[in-house]
């Protein structure tokens, strides 16, 4: 159905049950025996491709790339189309045009930045950094923790590289780092809360990273970072009782 033009309105819904069927393994290597991931990095590139349909897509490799799964680092077509796919994915994450499209696109991307360094490289040059922390600004497209939790996570897995702190720096991302260790429920619900403690957590852990570069730490000092730190480490409350958080902040 999604390789033929005259399908293109039932795109979406077919996607989203391709999603459904890769939560398994046997799926995953079904999608790739038909050469799915191929059609995957199709429709993402295909500028005439709806955004319902793209993000869809993205849902897709989202799922396939779950640290759950094993077998997609086996993948060769994967491996083929990263690039495409990864540039794909955030010029998605520039153009959402609400929350639920941001959301697939960035979690698909934090899965891919975890099984091959490559991609982390790839987006570096794409300009991610500073396509990410606009996002973190426009409320239309990172509107709940379960976003800034992806962001984050890019960002903690970006900053392993040399190039990522003087590009973090020009971003002000360190004042958004700092924002980031603030997160706090807004509701009772364990899920948003469980959000919020990896928001915490992979802040403090990407703050820790970038701070090697030293104009990265003077920085986080003149923004009263480790007054913060201090204050996550010794109030349980302010880091929602977690204590992944405490020793990332220590």
């Amino acid at each position: 159905i999604c390789r033929q033009d005259r399908f293109r309105d039932l795109y979406a819904h077919s996607l989203r049950t391709v999603a459904s069927i890769c939560c398994v393994e046997e799926g995953i290597s079904q999608l790739d025996k038909v050469d799915g991931i191929l059609c995957l990095a199709d429709i993402l590139t295909d500028e005439s491709s709806v955004e319902a349909a793209r993000a869809e897509a993205a849902a897709v490799v989202a799922q396939i790339t779950s640290p759950h799964h094993t077998s997609t680092q086996h993948l060769a077509s994967f491996l083929e189309s990263m690039h495409d796919i990864v540039t794909a994915l955030i010029k998605l994450c520039e153009s959402a045009s609400c929350g639920e499209v941001f959301l697939l696109a960035s979690a698909a991307l934090a899965n891919i930045t975890f099984f091959d360094s490559m991609a982390c490289e790839i987006l570096l040059q794409l300009n991610a950094i500073h396509i990410l922390l606009q996002a973190c600004i426009d409320r239309q497209r990172v509107d709940t923790p379960y976003s800034k939790d992806q962001v984050v996570t890019i960002l903690a897995n970006l900053s392993v590289l040399e190039p990522c702190a003087p590009e973090v720096l020009q971003e002000q991302g360190i004042e958004r780092l700092l924002l980031l260790l603030g997160e706090k429920p807004s509701s009772p619900n364990p899920s948003e809360g469980a959000a919020c403690e990896r928001v915490q957590q992979k802040a403090a852990v990407t703050l820790a990273r970038l701070s090697r570069d030293p104009d990265v730490a003077q920085t986080a000092i003149q923004l009263k970072a480790v007054p913060r730190l201090i204050e996550l480490c010794r109030s349980p409350t302010e880091r929602n009782n977690s204590d992944s958080v405490l020793v990332a902040c220590l």
